[in-house]
């Protein structure tokens, strides 16, 4: 039976539409436009997806541009983290842009809305000029400088990127309508000064920057995208994106806006200035925190590029905002990992397992990576009189409904291994097992005509001369309630305080020589992965999944 094709979303439906009726020539170009203040996370992947994935699909082209209108909060850092992160992800984009390219552009443009008539420059103070705005059911009130003389606001302005004024004196306004129901049109903000900061590109080429709703459309234009494609926020700032362009464009082409539902994830916070804040509080390790929703983040902490795209595809594009709750991405990196990730064993509280029949110096067990696919191979571990086991695998009284092992003549797999059984165990002076003695079935060896037999149990083990201290950090959701946005009071009172345990634990020694980003299966634990910081000498993974939703209610 045929898979059943999956059925497009508004958006593609809009393309397809375009496409049949042959606007731009037939032509699909789309943009993909952060702003380099800081690093990507999940919530722009969903936007990556789109704009990247329209182009794809439909034999078109995205370009990257970068929103560099902002020195303040701009640096090559993040230009640099963008590109890689999308990389990444599986995407190419056709250019590299930066808003910065069409400064000369854009200047020139307000010159002209200067000149005719629909600029003017506003030496208000930012407060005054909000209380002016009015309210969505009441007009503004007309600035004091709306209507000085074209010449007036051609020197002003001319003064302003001369550096001649200072910073937060004066502003270039759109001269529009002080009384429409859209608030973005009542004579918005074109330029502001900023001469406090060099500019990543353009050093102190420039005093005036244009503000975001100014520069965006017409970047849009002048590159000749025709689908703009941004969250559901930028709606109202559609009219205004429409409204500049058609103030200068010619002939018929013109770039149109959609919009999308933002990705909103349970236990997560996707506002980059709360973000900031856990870095810079020191209250994650770095924006590449395996706890924090960034690209780097979810890379470092295991997840895969192809999961990532996975889960995005999984939860679609719709016009309404919604919450995802976050054990669908953990569960889409879960059935990401399950087929390709090797089986290994690693012990978190190790006890010593002495098999006190076992008189051979020791032996090599051959073990599917995967369980039943052999096409990922084997590894061999070493097998000998003397390994370690899980401390929680073992009772010194077990009861009828304990089926590990116990002295209660109850027969246990050791996994690919043999068969065992308890005999007793020895402790400290304060009552704690330090060792477990047990006795083995020679002809019980798994792969073997006598290793069929069939127990109740199977537990994990590592050979104590052969096996290798590593250090594994167990990574869960940095807050513990569900929606942290949408509580009252300091969200950072909100942290989970158990989102990162720490244990040192005894891995096979086939983990030698394992490099960062390597995915394996922790029988028993989870899903992990080599960190970036992981040495030879040092050994880190970081868990990327448990094997089950923890959190389910």
């Amino acid at each position: 039976m045929e898979q059943e094709e999956k059925s497009l979303n508004f958006i593609e439906q809009i393309v397809e539409k375009d496409l049949a009726e042959g606007k731009n020539d037939g032509r699909i170009q789309t943009r993909f436009p952060p702003e380099p203040n800081g690093y990507l996370h999940i919530g722009h992947v969903k936007a990556i997806c789109m704009d990247f994935g329209i182009a794809e699909k439909y034999n078109g082209v995205c370009n990257l541009r970068f929103d560099d209108t902002n020195p303040v909060k701009e640096d090559t850092e993040y230009v640099d983290s963008i590109t890689n992160d999308i990389a990444w992800l599986g995407f190419k984009w056709g250019n590299i842009y930066y808003a910065s390219d069409y400064f000369e552009q854009l200047y020139d443009l307000a010159i002209r809305f200067i000149k005719e008539g629909k600029a003017y420059v506003d030496e208000q103070t930012a407060e005054q000029i909000a209380e002016q705005k009015g309210t969505p059911t009441e007009p503004g009130v007309a600035s004091p400088y709306r209507d000085r003389p074209i010449e007036e606001n051609l020197r002003l302005f001319q003064a302003m990127q001369n550096g001649e004024i200072e910073e937060g004196k004066m502003v270039l306004r759109a001269k529009i309508d002080m009384a429409n129901p859209n608030m973005h049109f009542r004579d918005p903000i074109m330029y502001r000064i900023i001469t406090s900061h060099p500019h990543h590109r353009t050093g102190h080429r420039w005093n005036v920057y244009p503000m975001y709703d100014f520069a965006h459309g017409q970047s849009d234009y002048f590159e000749g995208v025709t689908h703009s494609i941004c969250t559901l926020e930028f709606v109202v700032h559609r009219p205004l994106y429409d409204w500049f362009i058609d103030q200068f464009a010619e002939g018929d082409y013109r770039p149109h806006q959609y919009e999308f539902n933002r990705l909103n994830i349970t236990y997560t916070v996707m506002s980059k200035r709360k973000m900031l804040q856990l870095v810079k509080e020191g209250l994650v390790a770095g924006w590449d925190d395996p706890r924090m929703p960034t690209v780097c983040g979810l890379r470092r902490r295991g997840y895969t590029a192809s999961a990532i795209r996975e889960f995005i595809d999984k939860i679609g594009y719709t016009k309404v905002e919604g919450m995802i709750d976050l054990g669908l991405l953990e569960h889409t990196v879960r059935e990401n990992l399950k087929m390709s990730a090797p089986r290994v064993c690693a012990i978190f509280d190790p006890v010593k397992l002495v098999i006190t029949n076992y008189d051979a110096e020791g032996e090599t067990i051959v073990a599917e990576n995967i369980d039943g696919n052999p096409e990922l191979g084997t590894r061999e571990m070493r097998f000998a009189k003397e390994l370690y086991i899980e401390r929680a695998d073992f009772q010194e009284e077990g009861d009828k409904n304990f089926y590990r092992l116990s002295p209660m003549g109850r027969e246990v797999r050791l996994k690919s291994a043999y068969i065992i059984q308890a005999t007793g165990c020895e402790k400290d002076a304060d009552g704690n097992i330090t060792t477990v003695y047990a006795t083995y079935d020679p002809q019980s060896k798994s792969g073997t005509e006598g290793g069929n037999r069939k127990t109740k149990a199977t537990i994990n083990w590592v050979e104590c001369n052969s096996c290798i201290d590593a250090e594994v950090r167990l990574y869960d959701r940095l807050f513990a309630v569900e929606n942290p946005s949408a509580e009252e009071g300091d969200f950072r009172e909100l942290l989970n305080p158990d989102s990162l345990k720490i244990v040192n634990a005894k891995v096979e020694g086939a983990l030698a020589g394992v490099k960062p980003q390597e995915h394996f299966q922790f029988l028993k634990q989870g899903y992990f992965v080599v960190d970036d910081d992981s040495s030879a000498e040092h050994l880190i993974f970081n868990r990327t999944a448990s094997l089950k939703d923890n959190w389910q209610k």
